[in-house]
């Protein structure tokens, strides 16, 4: 009999939480778990779960990008019955479920905003006849916290109901104890899998591109859009400042970028604008330059597939992430990096200028990038 996963994953802006975690559970049901990934965000179209079951509960996001407040989707703030009503649906499906596996993508480590639901859902899974594994999954960087008690609070957490923190990266690149204050308490219970790659089935970079062919194009993506509208419009100012003012430029605007930014962009000759494509990595492994923002699952595209990258991280006071995974790998010589608050066509006109005077992202050695089967061979070693 195939032994049970349970994997809790919520989005809360952008859409690349839930499509990490779908990976993940592609890949665990290859490897013969029978997984069943509950989501607890807006649903998102098309979602390829492989041969795992999926749930849908009832859907909650970030009310704006400061991330501080959850409403529901249609911007109504969340109340005492509809937090108590999805703790306890959740509550109910573990039970029925009766999982081998528990996995909370993020949690402790992050997603405090739904602490009503998931210290409820932890609490149960100990309560099981057979209690499960408990198992984090987590990214290769942590939103930083300025407290020392939301520090202790987690390391509490985790010392409580977590049995390992499963950490989707690759330590010679961006390893946790950068993002992690509390990376010493938890080293002997981590396990680093090397980074998920959504399109499994993607083609190989060619190692032989040359930049200097004329077709190669310089790819601008801002993944599913919502706050991409800044980067598209400077890149538009950027192209006629750069060094490859004579290249296309394609833009791709994803499907959650505001209609009042899409309305506000202008193709003009040279500029292509378009909707994001399910072949995005064989636009980058034929580009000559990527520029995105620094979100977890372009990043790790363009360290397999690209050639050349600039990356313009996402940044508020909450959300750090980007901006340290962004600062990392240009530190290392492997992409150039404009803030966003620095961020207009000049600076990003130089910042391709920089890339393109500098290495070769093929040039360094690849990256680990088998974590969906990683992460499927540690969780059976559980069981």
């Amino acid at each position: 009999m195939s032994q049970r996963v349970f994997f809790y994953v919520q989005h809360l802006l952008g859409i690349g939480h839930l499509r990490r975690a779908a990976t993940l559970a592609r890949a665990l049901s290859r490897g013969g778990f029978d997984v069943l990934l509950v989501s607890g965000g807006a649903p998102v179209p098309g979602l390829d779960t492989g041969g795992a079951r999926f749930h849908q509960l009832p859907p909650v996001r970030a009310r704006d990008e400061g991330l501080r407040e959850l409403s529901r989707l249609d911007g109504r703030p969340l109340d005492d019955g509809f937090r108590a009503g999805r703790a306890a649906m959740l509550v109910e499906l573990l039970r029925l479920e009766a999982p081998d596996i528990l996995v909370t993508e993020q949690f402790p480590f992050g997603r405090t905003q739904l602490r009503f639901e998931l210290m409820p859902l932890l609490g149960a899974a100990k309560d099981l006849p057979k209690p499960p594994k408990i198992v984090s999954s987590v990214r290769d960087v942590l939103r930083e916290s300025a407290s020392a008690s939301r520090i202790a609070q987690t390391l509490a957490t985790f010392d409580a109901f977590f049995d390992a923190v499963l950490v989707h990266a690759d330590p010679r690149l961006v390893a946790l104890d950068r993002s992690f204050a509390g990376w010493e308490q938890l080293r002997g219970r981590a396990h680093y899998t090397g980074y998920v790659v959504e399109r499994e089935q993607a083609p190989m970079a060619p190692q032989d591109t040359d930049a200097r062919d004329p077709a190669a194009e310089v790819i601008v993506s801002v993944g599913g859009g919502a706050v991409g509208g800044p980067l598209l419009r400077a890149a538009i100012a950027a192209r006629p400042l750069s060094s490859l003012a004579d290249r296309r430029w394609r833009l791709l605007v994803g499907n959650n970028l505001p209609e009042a930014e899409r309305a506000s962009l202008s193709a003009s000759p040279g500029i292509e604008i378009e909707p994001a494509r399910d072949d995005f990595t064989a636009l980058l492994a034929r580009s000559v330059l990527s520029i995105s923002q620094a979100g977890y699952n372009t990043v790790v595209e363009t360290l397999i597939y690209g050639d050349r990258a600039v990356l313009v991280p996402f940044s508020t006071p909450r959300e750090t992430e980007q901006a340290r995974r962004a600062g990392i790998l240009a530190e290392r010589g492997l992409v150039q990096a404009v803030t966003a608050d620095g961020l207009d066509g000049q600076t990003l006109a130089a910042a391709v200028d920089r890339a393109m005077a500098g290495r070769s992202i093929r040039s360094f050695p690849r990256c680990d990038a088998n974590g969906g089967a990683a992460t499927a061979s540690f969780l059976a070693s559980l069981t």
